[in-house]
């Protein structure tokens, strides 16, 4: 057997999503654990159709991830985030998922998602507060 070669690539390719979800199933169904695999994603759009925000995640085992929310400069502080937070939560709650979990920055939002009654789990301080990591989560019940 050769060696190997590692190289950068798009995620964004459908023998890599194969491979993701065939070998996730498989490895928890070997360890007796429901996948429950989705992924998610909600859009807010303008008037004109244009986006103006979007959130973006998936859930697998018993929990929801968001992995990025963004609202467009203009929209800020406007209450489109809390909405996009909550279509994911109004999606997912009552389902086989327990909790949504997420990570954010210092610089970035934790006052906000605390608004939303998301709890501080974990701060991995850094010397730069800005740049402090805070997870998140919050019950689906």
């Amino acid at each position: 057997m050769s060696e190997p070669v590692i190289r950068r690539v798009s995620a964004n390719d459908e023998a890599i999503d194969r491979l993701i979800n065939e070998g996730f199933t498989r490895y928890s169904a070997q360890n007796d654990v429901a996948l429950h695999y989705e992924e998610f994603c909600f859009a807010a759009e303008s008037s004109d159709g244009s986006i103006i925000g979007v959130i973006i995640g998936h859930a697998y085992y018993n929990e929801v991830h968001i992995r990025d929310l963004i609202v467009d400069e203009a929209y800020r502080r406007s209450g489109l985030g809390s909405r996009l937070v909550g279509a994911v939560e109004s999606t997912f709650k009552g389902t086989e998922y327990d909790f949504i979990t997420l990570t954010t920055f210092g610089f970035q939002a934790p006052e906000f998602y605390k608004k939303l009654g998301f709890e501080v789990e974990f701060i991995r301080e850094n010397s730069d507060p800005k740049l402090s990591k805070y997870f998140f989560k919050k019950e689906l019940q």
